[in-house]
């Protein structure tokens, strides 16, 4: 059974930061690039970084880039978010996302993803 699990989330003022983490189990973590989503309140999904399988590759959108810090240990089978900086329109459900192709990981259709943890950010 395949099983992304986010954890990490909470209230946090402006300014501030969170590390998210993503443990997988169920699929081979080290074949398949991994990326974070987020779906604000009443908004659509949007991606915020990706990583390739190694970890050598990673990207980020405009809207995040400086702040947030993708990663991954694949010995442990764990994906890493470190958001810094945070604003009120980081608020959101963050969700982890697998898959072995890596456009999938933006399209919105990834194989894999997990139920979500929320990053609420306010003073």
């Amino acid at each position: 059974e395949v099983r992304m699990v986010e954890s990490g989330g909470g209230l946090v003022q402006p300014g501030g930061s969170l590390r998210l983490s993503c443990a997988a189990s169920g699929f081979t973590f080290s074949l398949h690039n991994m990326a974070w989503v987020r779906q604000p309140p009443g908004k659509g999904l949007e991606w915020v970084s990706r990583i390739n399988r190694d970890g050598s590759i990673t990207n980020y959108p405009d809207s995040v880039k400086g702040r947030f810090t993708i990663s991954r240990d694949n010995a442990k089978d764990t994906m890493y978010l470190q958001m810094n900086n945070l604003k009120p329109e980081d608020t959101a459900m963050y969700y982890c996302a697998a898959d072995r192709a890596w456009t999938p990981l933006i399209s919105g259709n990834p194989t894999y993803s997990g139920q979500g943890t929320q990053v609420t950010v306010s003073s």
